[in-house]
């Protein structure tokens, strides 16, 4: 299974912990002359000289010496812990500065305003201090108080996953998405990506290709196709005979580079009785440069002799093709005929055939005569109706799932 990437503990501190402390800087002043004691005031002024300076470990070691005068009032113990937060913060010192703040809110005598910058710098100094519990409590009581937002609940569900509560962050990353949605908004990148993570964590497969069938839908990469397309093929009950189909998709999503997957996908396709396409698919090789040179050169070029030879008796045999297929009630060699004819350029002829043979009787595999039909018509440019018979394919062998992927597919192209 793959490991995605999300937004880090870094990145928040960036966000909150960077745009905070100016702020918080403002509003701690080093000492208040109303019932301010000589022997806390004159070690705390020092502080805040200090600090304008940049000297903030020394600052801190003035507030300690304010701190250890006895007796102290509420409003000189206040006042103490505001400047012991700023200076601890600036300092580097995230678990004393968090401490600190933590003491003041407790106060209950900050103003509103002032309340909402400490409520609102608290998550990144638990963040920088890998204290995840806190950080959680501390990001919840910032969404009571200061009003829930989109950012800071993402930030609320990394702190989740950082602490290990991966079934926590499946339930809250559902519910950003469901809301997300009801908004008219995508959901955003990196949570779909932890929602991946966290049902990987717990080996949930569904839950792991639910979330990766969202990042294609709303993020398409090639790394998230590859693995969702090879989770396909992995799938129990998964048939062999799908391969080709596959590949196709592979193919659409840009995942076929290299001679070895060339080859194998145009001897599929020429098995399967469509020479065109497996045409199509070696010249594409010998323009990317997959074929034409090398050990396997002579083979690249028996097989294109060998596709060009078939393609022009499928068009030459096709009305005889198609009598004997008709005689012996034979819907699925109709079903590759009149795909074969599309991809060969003649829509006209082939799409009867092919719709024929989806809904005949004689057809053993229609699920996949209607796969098949789709994608012809989205061949010959009828794009929406080919997503149409789309969302009729069923089937628990993978036909239904490559049709919903190429759903995905044609709707992010």
């Amino acid at each position: 299974m793959s490991q995605f990437r999300f937004t880090g503990a870094s990145l928040l501190v960036a966000v909150l912990g960077l745009s905070t402390v100016p702020a918080l800087m403002g509003f701690v002043p080093a000492a208040r002359a109303e019932a301010m004691r000589a022997e806390i005031a004159k070690p705390l002024q020092a502080a805040a000289d200090l600090m304008k300076a940049k000297k903030y470990k020394d600052a801190l070691v003035k507030i300690r010496e304010a701190d250890a005068v006895s007796g102290k009032t509420p409003a000189e113990q206040l006042v103490i812990e505001r400047t012991r937060a700023s200076a601890a913060q600036m300092a580097g010192d995230f678990d004393a500065a968090a401490k600190a703040f933590e003491a003041v809110l407790a106060t209950g005598k900050l103003t509103p305003a002032e309340a909402s910058k400490v409520i609102a710098a608290l998550p990144s100094l638990y963040f920088q201090t890998k204290n995840w519990p806190q950080a959680i409590s501390a990001l919840n009581r910032q969404l009571k108080e200061n009003g829930d937002d989109a950012q800071t609940r993402g930030y609320l569900i990394q702190a989740y996953f950082q602490s290990g509560d991966y079934s926590r962050v499946q339930k809250e990353v559902t519910a950003s998405i469901q809301n997300a949605e009801k908004a008219g908004r995508p959901p955003a990148e990196d949570q779909l990506q932890m929602l991946a993570n966290a049902a990987l964590k717990q080996k949930d497969k569904a839950g792991y290709v639910n979330a990766i069938e969202k990042l294609v839908a709303f993020y398409p990469s090639k790394s998230s196709w590859s693995d969702l397309l090879a989770r396909v093929e992995g799938r129990p009950g998964f048939s062999q005979r799908l391969s080709l189909d596959v590949y196709r998709l592979k193919y659409a999503t840009g995942q076929i580079k290299s001679a070895a997957d060339f080859m194998e996908m145009a001897q599929l396709a020429l098995q399967t009785g469509a020479p065109h396409e497996a045409l199509k698919l070696i010249d594409a090789a010998y323009k990317s440069g997959a074929f034409g040179t090398g050990a396997e050169a002579s083979r690249q070029k028996r097989l294109k002799d060998l596709a060009e030879k078939t393609a022009a008796e499928v068009v030459k045999n096709a009305d005889t093709t198609e009598a004997e297929a008709l005689k012996n009630k034979d819907g699925n060699g109709l079903a590759n005929l009149g795909y074969a004819l599309v991809v060969a350029g003649d829509a006209k002829k082939g799409l009867p055939i092919l719709e024929a043979a989806a809904k005949s009787s004689d057809t053993k595999r229609q699920e996949d005569a209607k796969l098949h039909l789709a994608l012809a018509l989205i061949h010959a440019g009828k794009r929406q109706e080919g997503i149409k018979v789309l969302r009729t394919v069923q089937g628990t062998d993978g036909t239904a799932d490559l049709a919903r992927y190429w759903i995905l597919h044609l709707k992010a192209g």
